[in-house]
């Protein structure tokens, strides 16, 4: 039976509750534990699937085909453990669970209420896969007080109570304020934080203070009076210089060992941190530096790409040197000439996407990196947008471009080299849809196999010919192209199973150029850098000595 820690937040979001977490599952692996990391949001979206990038930052997709939150990239990166279906829920499919129960009859006629019957799905949920693992780590979107969030919390008060005595613990983490006109750190939210969780009927066993600023031991006590906690338990959580010092910064300041007092496991086994030991000297000890060109639509909010920012900074690790990646809005080289903005990087990256906008400036963007050979990796989108440049460019069908443009625009205006996939092979069943189905949760998602043809750049990357990586897309590159564009040297070097969806392209002759249907970022974790990133850096680097 595994034990629980439930994390909550109050006083402010953004507080970092999500690295909290992945950095606590990373302290207890270190210790030799068994963890898995579940997130709980209270927004009513059924998964983040359909919404904006600017809304909620990225859509991080598991093997078994979860669109969920970003957290769960957080957890997979510092735990290395695969997140699935059931370490993601929302209020949204809480209540559309519990309604299409209502539909067919299940609760015998009974009033639907939100307690029991809400608070009963939310427990069944959590309770998934109890005997899995040691430590299950339950964070709680949102903060303490948030009405939608109630449910939730009034769900976690009584999954504790049906457990034995114990078995449960709560992790809540706070705001320290400074002010600066008296030069005093405030306990004051803290204590009114603590206070509203408690009023619901929920006693933190751990305090998580972040703060900018040094926490006198004064004011820890003073804390753990008014929160009735133990002051070893009132643990400072300071700014980093990289999120992945987390768990070396929290457990000197004694993270671990509080949540496993709190438990009351003792002698507490040791940990072994050379694991991020390793990470830190990488990042601290860089002996060089390389400049990527990150060419997207939503490059107005970092946490659009916030697994591919992440996945450079492994791919620097593999390499030891610095990586710079700057944003830069696609729809700027559909007004002017691209080569200004990127001469003075040494690769360029063209992520994912979705929509019109932009993706002619994603073209002119693999176009340069073509003629220039300049290293360039382009993810899903990026990977259509680099064929489409090849088809008109190259193949000779000028008016090449995507389905799913001439569908937002209502009218055939392009050959459509990329197109909206109807139906594919998934397992040992065929998947079918429509452009008319629900936006949510319609497209190829999840991890698919690939064959990798021997001899070509990619295969030289992966050091293997068969391959498996996360999928996220609703449209394909139609593979009835691939003799003349291979006859004009973009090589489809990567394929489905069964021939039939092209999941890699290349550039014959080029030093590094890649496109990917794929989602690459989404499997690479610090201790073990993705290899296309850790070979698209390592070709960047290579650039850069030849300037």
């Amino acid at each position: 039976m595994a034990r629980y820690v439930f994390i909550t937040g109050g006083v402010v979001s953004s507080l970092g509750k999500g690295l909290a977490s992945a950095a606590l599952g990373a302290l207890l692996q270190a210790r030799g534990y068994t963890v898995r990391l579940r997130k709980l949001d209270p927004y009513l979206n059924v998964d983040p699937g359909t919404m904006s990038p600017f809304e909620h930052g990225e859509v991080f997709v598991t093997d078994d085909g979860a669109e969920t939150d970003l957290d769960l990239g957080h957890y997979e990166r510092f735990t290395g453990v695969s997140a699935r279906k059931t370490d993601s829920v929302s209020s949204g499919r809480i209540y559309s669970n519990v309604l299409e129960k209502e539909r067919r009859g299940e609760y015998l006629g009974k009033t639907i209420q939100v307690i029991p019957h809400v608070t009963n799905e939310i427990k069944d949920f959590i309770n998934i896969g109890d005997n899995e693992v040691d430590f299950m780590l339950c964070e709680i979107g949102g903060t303490v007080g948030d009405i939608e969030g109630l449910p939730f919390f009034e769900a976690i008060r009584q999954f504790a109570q049906d457990k034995p005595r114990g078995q449960c613990i709560f992790m809540h983490l706070t705001l320290l304020p400074y002010l600066a006109a008296s030069g005093e750190l405030k306990t004051k939210p803290t204590q009114h934080s603590v206070k509203e969780l408690r009023s619901i009927g929920l006693q933190p066993d751990v305090l998580v203070c972040r703060s900018e600023h040094p926490i006198p031991d004064k004011e820890r006590a003073k804390i753990a009076l008014f929160c009735n906690v133990r002051p070893e338990a009132v643990i400072p959580a300071y700014d980093l210089k990289s999120i992945y010092e987390a768990p070396l910064a929290y457990h000197r300041v004694g993270l671990d060992q509080a949540v496993l007092d709190a438990f009351g496991i003792a002698p507490a086994p040791k940990p072994d941190m050379t694991r991020w030991e390793d990470v830190m000297d990488r990042l601290d000890n860089a002996e060089g530096e390389v400049r990527v060109a990150i060419v997207g639509k939503y490059v107005q909010l970092e946490d659009a790409y916030k697994s591919i920012a992440e996945a450079l900074t492994h791919g620097g690790m593999a390499n030891r040197v610095r990586v710079k990646a700057e944003w830069i809005d696609a729809e700027i080289f559909e007004r002017e000439d691209p080569a200004p903005h990127l001469e003075r990087f040494n690769a360029i990256l063209v992520p994912g996407g979705f929509g019109e906008r932009g993706t002619e400036g994603k073209i002119r963007a693999a176009q340069y990196a073509r003629e220039k050979g300049i290293p360039y990796l382009g993810i899903c989108l990026g990977m259509q947008m680099a064929v489409i440049e090849a088809a008109r460019n190259l193949a000779g069908v000028t008016d090449a471009g995507s389905e799913e443009f001439d569908h937002e625009a209502g009218q055939k205006r392009f050959t459509p080299v990329v197109y909206h996939l109807k139906e594919w092979v998934q397992g040992n069943h065929r998947v079918e849809r429509k452009v008319s189905d629900d936006k949510g949760g319609t497209m190829r998602l999840g991890a698919y196999s690939a064959s990798l043809k021997d001899g070509s750049k990619v295969a030289e990357v992966y050091g293997a010919t068969e391959i498996e990586e996360r999928h996220r897309h609703r449209y394909e590159v139609d593979v009835k192209y691939r003799e003349p564009l291979e006859s004009c040297g973009l090589v489809f070097s990567g394929m489905s199973p069964d021939g039939r969806l092209p999941e890699i392209v290349e550039h014959k002759g080029h030093p590094w150029f890649i496109g990917v249907q794929f989602h690459p970022e989404l499997k690479s974790k610090p201790f073990a850098p993705h290899p296309l990133f850790a070979g698209f850096v390592k070709a960047a680097l290579e650039q850069s000595r030849l300037v």
